[in-house]
């Protein structure tokens, strides 16, 4: 792994996490980018679905986000994701996103954040895969993990929120 991005406060926050967790989880850097899901399936060599986006969702004038963990060949209908939780929400926006989690995107881990989500919702379309693959906080460090860890980790309730 390279030193230089382990060292990054970000990174060592995930890990850090992820460790207290389950000692065998482990970081992958990447020499390629991991900033888009298709991205990430490249670098790694795994399908697309495999690759876990965390997006970040916010109802308008309330000052806190659902975090959505979600396939990487999936998209988020914003009116499922809407009547489920009872609140229009609309998808963060970067700066929103970096205040609120810690985390550029492109680097958003599903764990770790300087602001715990309101409600973690998890994509049941990554049950698909053995291993799944998540940013850990930089777009060239990722993590894998199994569908069933990732909901502990995350507390994530398992809703259908894609188109």
């Amino acid at each position: 792994m390279k030193e230089n991005l382990l060292e990054k406060k970000t990174v060592n926050n995930v890990l850090n996490f992820l460790q207290n967790f389950d000692p065998n989880l482990s970081l992958i850097s990447l020499d390629t980018t991991a900033r888009t899901a298709k991205d990430a399936a490249n670098s790694l060599n795994v399908e697309v679905g495999a690759i876990v986006k965390s997006l970040v969702f916010k109802p308008s004038n309330k000052n806190f986000y659902y975090l959505c963990l979600v396939s990487g060949d999936k998209f988020v209908s914003l009116n499922k994701l809407s009547i489920y939780l009872n609140d229009e929400v609309k998808k963060a926006s970067a700066n929103e996103v970096k205040k609120q989690t810690g985390y550029s995107i492109g680097g958003v881990p599903p764990v770790a954040h300087i602001n715990p989500p309101t409600q973690v919702l998890i994509d049941i379309n990554l049950k698909r895969f053995n291993k799944i693959y998540a940013a850990a906080g930089h777009p060239f460090v990722v993590f894998g993990i199994g569908f069933e860890q990732i909901c502990q980790i995350t507390n994530a309730k398992v809703i259908n929120f894609v188109e």
